[in-house]
């Protein structure tokens, strides 16, 4: 496997992150202004609009057999990858190595970097009909819904690339390191089989994982393939469609995910070259000596010294009069021997 130096990936996301996206509040109104750099060298569209009207975007660009799409954001507080896809466009727009020459030579690509732009505007899961865009791949009821499957149809793409952000509470199992990043292949049905499809999805992780553990060895976690019949993911790859799930996740002090937003970054771009430079996608057994994600972890946990009542917290964020809030609230966890805090407060009585 053709494994990109993390000395370049470095130097690279340094000189290419996209400055104006920064932290977890990532609207419409912060990505609308850069879409005009990008119409040079990318085919920049107007797919559709959401609910609430706001524009949905495409871009495009390659010329090579092999066909990856992109979507970001189709749960609207899940930035991380919209910003990691912004970093990957500038790389496009402005790096023209024997890297990138491969991209677009062997790949052609299609990116929607916002699909739900009105849950974007308010941090939320949901669009505007409160839908989850992500369990409604069966009905399409909603409008953001029905433009993603129009892509995928008329564009037939090989690899599908679904960027997400998981939740602080996952681990890596087996250490007591966050997820900062985590992958799936979906299942396509409820037994979980290993059709070819899962097993080229697996390959592709397998790139990405090898790359990664030689930056952030044991902060990768494989998430549940637990078959979800109305999810994206699932039915994508039941289609024939194979989607690689992405999951950036917390990383040691990091509540901004600009962190986890590099290794996304870099996960993107391991993951296109790769397949830019494979024919083969049946090695995949090493895909299952990933770790499985552990809800293992709180925010924050008060120890009290030879007490059982410790008390832990998680954040909870939200807008409120147009600024973005995190509140820490207590949970109602009682067992937290074996839990682990992002932060620990040891209080003596």
């Amino acid at each position: 496997m053709n494994t990109i130096e993390i000395n370049y990936l470095e130097n690279l996301f340094l000189a290419q992150k996209e400055s104006s996206l920064h932290g977890k509040w990532i609207t419409y109104n912060d990505i609308e202004n850069l879409f005009s750099k990008y119409e040079a060298k990318f085919n920049v569209t107007q797919i559709g609009l959401s609910e609430e009207k706001r524009p949905i975007m495409q871009l495009k660009i390659g010329n090579g057999a092999k066909k990856i799409l992109f979507w970001s954001q189709m749960h609207g507080n899940e930035s991380t990858g919209t910003k990691g896809l912004f970093d990957f466009f500038n790389c496009i727009e402005g790096v023209s190595d024997t890297i990138f020459k491969k991209i677009l030579k062997e790949c052609t690509l299609v990116f929607i970097p916002m699909l739900n732009p009105d849950g974007s505007q308010v941090y939320t899961r949901v669009n505007a009909n409160n839908i989850d865009l992500n369990r409604d791949a069966v009905e399409r009821a909603a409008k953001e819904s029905k433009i993603l499957r129009a892509v995928l149809e008329a564009f037939t793409p090989h690899f599908c690339f679904n960027l997400h952000d998981q939740r602080s509470i996952f681990g890596v199992e087996g250490t007591n390191n966050p997820a900062t990043i985590s992958f799936l292949a979906p299942s396509e049905e409820v037994t979980r089989s290993l059709t070819k499809g899962r097993k080229e999805t697996m390959n592709v992780i397998v790139a990405m994982n090898k790359m990664l553990q030689n930056v952030i060895p044991n902060f990768v976690g494989r998430y549940s393939d637990e078959f979800y019949p109305t999810a994206t993911g699932d039915n994508f790859q039941k289609l024939g469609y194979n989607t690689i799930l992405i999951e950036s996740g917390h990383y040691p002090q990091d509540y901004h995910r600009e962190e986890s937003r590099k290794y996304t970054f870099f996960s993107i771009l391991q993951g296109v070259y790769h397949i830019a430079n494979t024919s083969n996608f049946d090695n995949y057994k090493d895909y299952f000596t990933i770790p499985n994600n552990d809800k293992i972890f709180f925010d924050v946990i008060h120890r009290y010294p030879n007490s059982s009542n410790d008390v832990s917290f998680q954040y909870e964020e939200k807008i409120i009069d147009g600024k973005f809030v995190s509140k820490l609230n207590k949970t109602d966890e009682n067992r937290l021997n074996l839990k682990i805090g992002h932060s620990e407060i040891v209080i003596d009585r």
